[in-house]
Parts: C-alpha cells; structure tokens; sequence
C-alpha cells in the first residue's frame, strides 16, 4: 500500500471519518482507501488540492458500496412479495440499487481523478506554482 508523505498530509488533511462512517470497521477502510488513493495519485503527480473532496466522495463511495454488497450478500438481490398482499410482486432490492449507484460514482469519481486504467494515460500531471524572486526582492522588502 502506498504511504502519504507529510507533505501530502499537510495539503490533504484527512477527513473526518468518525463523523462520516457508521463503525471502527468502516473508519479504518475509509483510512486505508484515503492512504491508497492520495498516494497513487502523488505518485503519478496528478494531486491537486482541487481533488481532496473528489477523493473523500470516492472514499464514501467505496464504503457505500461494502455497505450495500454485505446487505445484498445477506438478503438476496431480490425482495420477494409480501404473503399478506395479493397484488404484491417481487422486486429488485434497494440495496442492489444502492450498491449499482455506488459503483456507478466510484467508476465516475477513478476516471476524473485518473485512477481507472482507460484515464491513467489521459490526466495530465499537476503544474507546480513557482515563486519568482529576483536579488531585489530582498532589498526592497514585501510587495504591497
């Protein structure tokens, strides 16, 4: 697993997983897929600071994901018909639903940050602002 530098840290503060997350389990993926993402993304010099959001709402996506999957695995993909009502019909789950959406915004979320390997080739790496300075800067002080 790749690991954030302190540089990074500092520029991407984490989240607050325990305001946003159901569990310790739940804390601790959100953590480890945090850690994964922003350091492939430093690695690849595609992480701006634009992105620390787009990555959180990746993260939650991931978790909404595990949540719905664990639920479908639990019940089934179907909800069968109430015994009590004639006219009732089977339907899909809404946890299929909300697993299906999940995947839907995390596939979303890889492609605009780069992370999928059809985009990996198409994100440009991130330009890094540079201080001009000039020997008079100094003599002359602060602009302003």
């Amino acid at each position: 697993m790749a690991r954030t530098s302190a540089k990074a840290k500092d520029r991407f503060p984490e989240p607050d997983w325990k305001a946003l997350c159901e569990d310790k389990v739940e804390i601790a993926a959100a953590k480890a897929h945090w850690a994964r993402i922003i350091g492939e993304m430093q690695a690849r010099e595609t992480l701006a600071e634009a992105n620390g959001h787009s990555v959180q709402r990746l993260v939650l996506a991931y978790l909404n994901y595990d949540r719905a999957a664990a639920k479908v695995a639990k019940l089934g993909v179907v909800d069968e018909p109430a015994d009590n009502n004639p006219r009732a019909i089977s339907r899909l789950s809404i946890h299929f639903k909300a697993q299906s959406e999940a995947e839907k915004t995390a596939e979303r979320l890889e492609a605009q940050l780069g992370l999928s390997p059809q985009r990996r080739g198409k994100v440009a790496k991130v330009t890094k602002k540079r201080e001009r300075s000039a020997g008079a800067d100094a003599f002359l002080g602060p602009k302003g």
